[in-house]
Formats: C-alpha cells, structure tokens, sequence
C-alpha cells in the first residue's frame, strides 16, 4: 500500500510517501522545504508570504516526495487540512484535491494534531496503547490520552500561548532571529539559569498551561536591566519552560497511571525538554519515546501515517472539505 502525505500547515512545504506492510511503515520519502529564511527578517512567519512560497513549491517537493511513482499509483492521498494557517492549508488541501480528482485516487483530509500524535509510530520501536502524548508545538501544547488510532482525549492544553509561541517571542525580544527554539536552546547552554527568576506558572486542578505571563516577565526583566545576558536570559526562560513541562506531563501520567509516554511538535526538538522528559520516565518507570528530529517539526510522513489509519478503516473524504484554521482532534 503508497500513501502519499502533504503538509502545508504554516510555514513548511512537506510531503511523505510511505509503503506499508500490515500497519509498519517504511519511509519511501520525506521532503521538506523550509521558509526559516524568508521569515527570519521579520522574528515570525508573515501568513500571506507562508501562502504564496508554498503555492511556489508544492508541485517541486510533491513530485520530489512520489520518487517516480505516479498519481494513479498511489492508494490513497492524505492531506493536512487544518488546523493552522488558512492560506497555507489551502494550497495543500487544493494541491491535493486536484491530484486526487486527476487520478482517481482517494483523497483524506488529516488533522495536524493527529499527525503529530502519530509520529512516534513512524519508527521502531512503536509504542503501545494507551499512551500520553505530549504535543508541543509553534501553535499547539497539549496533552493526550491516546487510546488507539483514531482514539484521542485531551486532558489539558495551554490557555494562552504555546511554548513554542514563547520561544519564538522571547527570541524576537532578544533580537535572536526566527525560529526561536533552536538558537534559545543553544545559547541556554551557555547561560546560568539562576541570574534572573522567571515565573514557573502551574495551573492549580488542571493540567492546562500558560506561558503568556512567563513571556511578559522576560520582557520586564530586560527592559529593567537591559544588560542582561542574552545567555543567562536564554537559560532562565528555557528552564522555566520545560519544567512546567515535565511537570504537567507527571501530574498526567500520575492521574491516569499510563506509564509510556511519547513526544511530539517542533518543541520535541529541543535538548533540555527531551533530557529532562526522558529522567521523568526513568523514574517513574515509563517508556519514554521522542521521535527522531526530523519528524519532531512539520512532515508530509505523519500526516500519510495518519491517512493509512484512516485509510484502512474505510475512512475517506469528499472534495467538498474545506480548510480549517481551528480543528480539533478527535
């Protein structure tokens, strides 16, 4: 079975094609084309810039990612249709469309936060159900009980921004460029973490986050004493984050007694949060399963592990589905 993926949620053109044998896949291809340079100039991503490189790119990096197999070849075409930025979701979802009613293929619509959840089984070894996941992202930190393919409940996301969001503030305030995480997590290394105290938010009965009064605090700090270390900045907020983080995470897998554990989204990425997530299990005693870093960010690869799932369960869509810039997983 080819099933071909596409993402292009925010601010990377992405597409997948995974062959399978029984629900094992193997990786035919994963391209990805990054917009990090357009966006860097302006600390964020401009969202009408995101829509038209993708409309640039998406026939490059599709025809890259089929590796010479042909439309009417493939099994079934899975695509991101939300939630995220919605011009960006229309080039792919249309792309997609197009491509399916040309070839007769069927056509998927995938939740983003679906393929996310499902990246951990892009490798060996999979996890087994149930399973916590913890999905934290540029637009997303949530976390989720995962009870099988298709099967999700949200026990608590962020009230504000996601920590991925803070990153990429915080990094604009130091004038650090974009994307945030990386060099943050590059300079907190350098840093001593105890030159300034940033608040460590935790939300009392609940295991929603918040990092909007932590990204405030950060902007105080520095316009209060502005010769602060760019590195000890770096690290005191870093460390904020990720022990909110695993914290919450623990508060989870205390209250539901699941004792395997999978990380996922762009902020999976970074060092501290998978060292530190990684401690947590062995003391609890958990599994613990961070996904290589090239699925952590956007990837065409999860959202066609995704469409398989569905695929297989008779689970198709129409050519009326329309992007969505909010969508729940369910």
């Amino acid at each position: 079975m080819l099933i071909l993926g596409i993402d292009t949620s925010c601010d990377d053109t992405s597409a997948a094609l995974l062959s399978f044998e029984g629900d094992k896949p193997s990786i035919l291809s994963n391209i990805v084309s990054s917009q990090s340079e357009i966006h860097d100039k302006y600390g964020g991503i401009v969202p009408e810039l995101a829509s038209r490189r993708h409309m640039e790119m998406i026939w490059p990096v599709v025809k890259e990612a089929l590796a010479g197999n042909k439309p009417e070849e493939l099994d079934a075409i899975a695509v991101c249709y939300g939630p995220g930025l919605i011009g960006s979701l229309l080039v792919g979802t249309a792309f997609a469309k197009s491509m399916s009613l040309f070839s007769g293929t069927p056509f998927i619509g995938i939740n983003h936060l679906e393929g996310h959840l499902l990246s951990a089984f892009l490798t060996e070894p999979a996890p087994a159900f149930p399973l916590l996941s913890l999905v934290v992202s540029g637009g997303h930190t949530s976390i989720y009980q995962v009870k099988d393919f298709g099967d999700y409940e949200e026990l608590g996301r962020t009230r504000d921004d996601a920590a991925g969001e803070a990153y990429d503030k915080v990094s604009k305030l130091l004038g650090l460029g974009y994307p945030g995480g990386p060099v943050i997590d590059r300079l907190a290394k350098e840093g001593d973490r105890k030159a300034v105290r940033f608040p460590k938010l935790m939300t009392k009965d609940t295991l929603d986050f918040s990092f909007s009064g932590l990204k405030t605090a950060v902007r105080l700090a520095v316009e209060r004493d502005p010769g602060l270390r760019h590195e000890d900045v770096a690290s005191a907020f870093q460390e904020a984050v990720v022990e909110v983080l695993v914290r919450k995470t623990l508060e989870a897998m205390e209250q539901t007694g699941i004792k395997s554990l999978s990380l996922s989204g762009g902020v999976a990425a970074n060092s501290e949060l998978r060292e530190r997530m990684a401690d947590m299990c062995r003391q609890m005693g958990a599994d613990f399963y961070p996904p290589p870093l090239q699925f952590c960010t956007d990837n065409g690869a999860m959202i066609a592990l995704a469409g398989y799932h569905r695929f297989r369960k008779g689970q198709t869509s129409g050519l009326g589905i329309n992007p969505k810039a909010h969508l729940p997983v369910k």
